[in-house]
Parts: C-alpha cells; sequence; structure tokens
C-alpha cells in the first residue's frame, strides 16, 4: 500500500507530496496477526513497490492506513485496531490470487 506524501528531493523542494509505502506479511501458521515488513519514504517507498510488482505481489492504496503503518517497528504485528483493514487488504490478495489460479488453470 502507498500514499504519496513527497519523493525525490527536488520533488520536496516543489513542493510536491513524498510517497509511503508500507508491506505487510502474514503467516497463519505463526503470526497471530499480520506483521510490517517492510516501510520506507521517498526511494526507499518506490523501491518497495517496484519489488511488489517485481513479484506480482499485489499493491493498494490507503493513505491512512499506511500513515499508521509507517509509524510501527519493523516485525512488528499490527494493532488490534487495525485488523479489520488488514483482513479487507488481505481479502482483496486471496481473490486476486483466486482469480489468478483460475486463469492460470484455465
Amino acid at each position: 500500500m502507498a500514499k504519496d506524501l513527497g519523493g525525490r528531493e527536488e520533488d520536496r523542494r516543489r513542493g510536491a507530496p513524498q510517497l509511503i509505502a508500507a508491506a505487510l506479511k502474514y503467516d497463519a501458521s505463526k503470526d497471530e496477526a499480520p506483521v510490517l515488513a517492510a516501510k520506507g519514504r521517498g526511494i526507499v517507498a518506490e523501491k518497495i513497490l517496484e519489488i511488489a510488482r517485481r513479484h506480482g505481489i499485489p499493491v493498494t492504496s490507503d493513505p491512512a492506513l499506511v500513515q499508521i503503518l509507517a509509524k510501527l517497528d519493523l516485525d512488528e504485528q499490527i494493532p488490534v485496531e487495525l485488523y479489520r483493514a488488514a483482513a479487507e487488504i488481505l481479502a482483496f490478495v486471496y481473490s486476486l490470487n483466486a482469480a489468478w489460479r483460475e486463469r492460470k488453470g484455465a
């Protein structure tokens, strides 16, 4: 997930918003809740998104959620207050994965 809040230095000088990205991971066999796998601003955020796209990881945008996630420590489980938002994102990802498997099997 990403939010435009300002990218490179020259963009910040022009008042452009800086890009913020956060990545969640979840392993139901060992995690009680999704965990913050990566976070970053500007060039780091761009790299997170680039890696996600290169590996076929779905990317979604939720400006309010990414602001909260950016305040967490890496490998920290998301707080209970974010479970609903994370569940919606995971449902989105699972539906994309199911559609992809269907197309691949067809």
